[in-house]
């Protein structure tokens, strides 16, 4: 999954959204920022302390901006075949896909997560950001079908609990009972229904660290007692509340996506290494023709590049054939996102270059305010993590 980009600076006016947890965030000091028209915290402490404990205990995240949809019906399953990249139809009850929703010209409107609640009721997740498009592009593609599209994201708040010592978090928060199947028995995108305190609650097995963990959707009025029984059951643990600064270098390390960066209409999902996620073989859905013949044959593709140093390559910085001492020359790349490795420690980057230029161990060199710093092509993660 992925979100809208960070901004420059934090710029807490203004936005036009809160979720439900503002006064638990306020609370704990977070620093806010104006996230795709939402108002969420970037920090607490320190974005290198929460990313850190992430990888090493556990991080509390916020991410109820996300949008949901109820899509249910006879052939909800066969509308989402027709509506999505990859065949929904034959997910498991209570299992998870990552899937992408594609115009007609083969572009990614957005990436989402889909869950099958039961033999004929799905729930999609999508970004914030494209909430609206999203809706839209659903609700014209469930005409014709025995299936309804409701969008129910302002019902839910959702709350990440991501890390090595997430199981125990959960199972420590007093509140959380009635699992319809226990969590040390809950494979990687994996769902169960709950309660806590007496509400429905959907747990997931899925996230957007690197890390193992569990995403908790809930009814929007039960997400701040739910917020505060976590971070008292899992602070004595290591568990620490995290901002979406965090939350976009673990990611990053991790190889995952981001929507407007790495994903967007001008990108086919195969020129991001997600030709994986799309079903050719279907009968049909919408942008199949488009994706038939595959990107052009000069189309840029994503690859990892990694650096020594200090000095990262960030969103929009060109990418060039050469080392360090090559000068002048058209870029053959550009970054899409890039930090310095809290985990790895040395610069990491994302970046479309060009086919020539995208096999592993290839030298580039990336244009950082006027420097040429060397950089090597290398697979995709960057990060993972010890099973």
């Amino acid at each position: 999954m992925s979100d809208p980009a960070l901004p420059a600076r934090e710029t807490p006016l203004r936005a036009a959204h809160e979720t439900p947890l503002r006064a638990a965030h306020e609370a704990l000091g977070a620093s806010f920022t104006d996230f795709g028209g939402w108002l969420m915290p970037v920090r607490y402490t320190s974005e290198l302390a929460e990313h850190h404990a992430v990888r090493e205990a556990a991080g509390l995240f916020d991410i109820s901006h996300m949008a949901e949809f109820l899509v249910e019906g006879h052939e909800a399953g066969i509308l989402l075949d027709y509506a999505l990249a990859g065949r929904l139809s034959s997910i498991p009850v209570w299992k998870a896909k990552y899937s992408l929703l594609l115009e007609r010209s083969g572009g990614i409107i957005d990436d989402l997560v889909v869950y099958r609640l039961a033999d004929h009721r799905f729930f999609v997740v999508a970004n914030a950001g494209n909430r609206a498009p999203v809706a839209a592009a659903l609700a014209e593609r469930a005409s014709g079908f025995e299936a309804t599209v409701v969008d129910v994201s302002d019902d839910y708040a959702l709350i990440a609990v991501q890390g090595p010592i997430a199981r125990s978090v959960l199972e420590a928060t007093p509140g959380i009972t009635d699992l319809g199947r226990p969590l040390a028995d809950l494979p990687y995108y994996a769902a169960t229904d709950a309660f806590f305190d007496g509400a429905p609650l959907l747990v997931a097995r899925t996230g957007y660290t690197g890390e193992d963990g569990f995403e908790l959707y809930v009814p929007a009025p039960t997400a701040a007692p739910l917020w505060d029984a976590l971070l008292a059951a899992g602070a004595p643990l290591g568990l620490v509340p995290a901002g979406l600064a965090a939350r976009d270098t673990l990611r990053l390390e991790a190889g995952m996506p981001l929507y407007g960066h790495e994903l967007s209409l001008g990108i086919l999902p195969a020129q991001a290494g997600l030709g994986r996620v799309v079903a050719l073989d279907k009968n049909e859905f919408v942008g199949r023709q488009a994706l038939i013949g595959g990107p052009d044959s000069d189309a840029r593709v994503l690859v990892g590049l990694i650096s020594e140093g200090k000095r990262a390559g960030r969103s929009g910085y060109a990418v060039y054939q050469g080392g360090p001492a090559t000068s002048g020359g058209e870029p053959v790349g550009e970054i899409t996102s890039g930090a310095l490795s809290p985990t790895l420690r040395h610069p990491i980057a994302m970046a479309f270059v060009a086919p020539s230029a995208a096999a592993d161990g290839t030298e580039l060199t990336i244009d950082v305010r006027g420097t040429r710093i060397p950089a090597t092509v290398t697979a995709l993660p960057f990060y993972r993590r010890n099973k």
